[in-house]
């Protein structure tokens, strides 16, 4: 009786294990379909590059900066840029991988997110040292609603309507 039962439950815990292994991914909706964002350009380099020249435009004249600000101004968006996603992992390479090879590359793309967010807070706090109080008053208020990001490029999920 205890062999029997011992042998269910390993057969449970193995298809319970197992079932994740055997789960098939749906088909890629062809051409951006389907995907968060993709009916209004979320995803195109060009689009992405519209609206971050757009809100920095914004951003700079309702700073109102000086002369002497203007290298800091450069920098600041310089380093804000945009950047592009990467091409998406091919679903059949990706079934290929182990477990731990799957862990090792989200590890690796977690990593590289959060270096490129690093390097945008150090640009944004370098560029606002450089402003004068009203400055950052102005800059805080935009910021509470979404301006300090440098564009629509995955930091964090931002829920548009229509």
């Amino acid at each position: 009786m205890t062999s029997i039962r011992s042998s269910l439950v390993a057969t449970a815990l193995l298809a319970a294990l197992a079932g994740g292994a055997f789960a098939q991914a749906p088909a890629a909706p062809p051409s951006g379909q389907g995907q968060p964002g993709a009916h209004r350009g979320h995803r195109d380099p060009a689009q992405m590059q519209e609206r971050f020249q757009r809100r920095m435009a914004d951003l700079k004249q309702k700073l109102q900066l000086t002369p002497g600000q203007e290298g800091a101004w450069t920098e600041f968006t310089t380093q804000l840029q945009p950047q592009p996603r990467g091409p998406r992992m091919d679903r059949d390479a990706w079934a290929r991988m182990t477990t731990p090879e799957r862990i090792d590359r989200m590890r690796s793309l977690r990593a590289e997110r959060m270096a490129q967010m690093d390097q945008r807070a150090e640009a944004t706090k370098s560029f606002y040292a450089t402003l004068t109080p009203e400055q950052k008053k102005t800059f805080d208020e935009l910021g509470s609603r979404g301006m300090r990001r440098g564009g629509d490029h995955g930091q964090g999920h931002r829920h548009h309507a229509g």
